[in-house]
This record gives C-alpha cells, structure tokens and sequence, in this order.
C-alpha cells in the first residue's frame, strides 16, 4: 500500500477524533431545541465567555414569547436571578454578567414557562481571551501530534520503518502541550500548569499520560515488543484524547474568592 493512503488514512481518523472532542467538550455551545406552537427552533447557548458579559442570543423565536433567563453562581446555593430577554434586532437578548477568572455561571432559559435545557442548567466558565497568536499554534501541534501518532500506528500495523514517525509524534506533542499547553493556560486562567500534582484540570493530566506512554515507547525502542508498545502508545492516546476537552480545569471558589485549580 503507497504511503499516500497511510497519510490519508491518517487524516481522516485524526479529523474525526479531533470534531468528536470539539463537539462534546464542556465549553463548545450547547444545542437546544425549542418547541413553541407546534415549531421547533433551533438555538445555541454559550458554554464559554472571556472577561466580558456574555449575550445570549436566540434566533427565530416570534416576538410575542415570553422569554426569560435564569442564573446563579457555581458552585453556589444562591437563588436563580432571572431577566427578561429584550427584543432587538429581530432577535432576543439577555445578558450573563461577567465572572472572575475561572468563575461559573449555572444557567438556563425558558420560553412561555418551559425550562431549556430540560435536564439540567448549562455552565459557562469565564476567562481571559487567548490571543490567536498562541492558541492557532497550540492546537496546530496537538493536531500534528495525533495525525503523526496516528500515521506511526498504521506503519505499525503494516509492518514498515516507524520509529523518525514516532520521535516526530513526541516532539510534536511536547512542544504543543508542554510549551505552548502551559502558555495557553497561563494567559486564559492564571496557573501554567493545573494538572498532576498541583490540581485535577483533565486536558493537562491526559497530555502528561499521553506523554510518558510515547517516552516508554522511546525507551524500549531496541525491544523487539516495541510495535506492540508503540501501538498501545497511540492507542491509549486517541482513548484519553477522546475525552471532552476542558473538563474538570481551573474554578473560581466564590466562598474562598480565590482560584482553586
């Protein structure tokens, strides 16, 4: 088989890890259906804000609705606040007030007095805005790194030279989440690290995982079991990576008022 459709394979696997973990992380807008005399309106509410209030925005939905937004802060007991959207521009408006660094908001709508999302409130986590500059590089790299891995695994499979493919996939994964990782994290929240051992943010423990299964790879090199080693290395990397994005990272301690990573 030509080298050609390796890389194609490659890319496509690697794409759709990389839309699945878009899709179904923590910060990327949530979904919603709204049924309103018998329509459907599809709408997308924020899970992510940077150190500004946050409009919520909701699209198609007629004028004569009554729609409302409730809020509270997390993880808190406090009372739902809620407001009222306003009309504007064809559209209805409501805004969620900026938090702290890190800080959350507990929220949801509702529409003639049926509550959306209908099982539970969303969470939206504010931050710092990451300039394009650092985070199109970083996600460039951590791209690179699992289309490389990826690409590593099928040489594997096919029983060809692997091992340039495998010292380029840990470069690759160093510098995107150990350089420029820790960069994106510093200028979004604060700390330059927030996983093992300082705290429990699951993006810089997988990454760390994901790293010392390819250093284990590295190290045995020479062994004849090293497919097998190298294999499990990628293996291990696209479970963990296929974990949402984002999930369980820096908070903001509303009784402590402080960052608690």
């Amino acid at each position: 088989m030509k080298k050609s459709v390796y890389w194609l394979l490659a890319v496509v696997i690697t794409l759709v890890l990389s839309v699945y973990q878009r899709m179904t992380g923590p910060t990327h807008p949530k979904r919603v259906t709204v049924e309103l005399n018998g329509e459907s309106y599809q709408q997308k509410l924020p899970r992510s804000g940077v150190q500004q209030d946050e409009i919520v925005t909701l699209k198609d939905l007629p004028e004569d609705a009554i729609v409302q937004l409730h809020y509270r802060r997390f993880p808190t007991k406090d009372d739902y606040t809620t407001v009222d959207f306003c009309w504007i521009d064809s559209t209805w408006q409501a805004t969620l007030p900026v938090q702290p660094v890190a800080g959350k908001l507990q929220y949801y709508i509702s529409v003639n007095g049926k509550k959306y999302p209908a099982d539970e409130p969303l969470l939206i986590r504010f931050r710092h805005d990451v300039p394009a500059s650092i985070l199109v590089p970083h996600i460039l790299f951590m791209f690179a790194s699992m289309l490389f891995a990826v690409y590593s695994f099928l040489l594997v499979i096919a029983r060809k030279p692997y091992k340039k493919w495998l010292w380029i996939t840990v470069g690759t994964l160093f510098v995107g989440g150990f350089v420029l990782g820790p960069l994106v994290q510093h200028v979004a929240f604060g700390p330059w690290w927030a996983g093992y051992p300082y705290g429990t943010d699951l993006t810089d423990n997988k990454t760390l995982l994901s790293f010392l299964f390819f250093l284990l790879a590295l190290a045995t090199m020479k062994w004849k079991c090293n497919r097998w080693i190298v294999g499990l290395a990628v293996l291990f990397m696209i479970a963990i990576f296929s974990i949402p994005h984002s999930a369980y990272g820096s908070e903001y301690d509303y009784e402590k008022q402080e960052l608690k990573k």
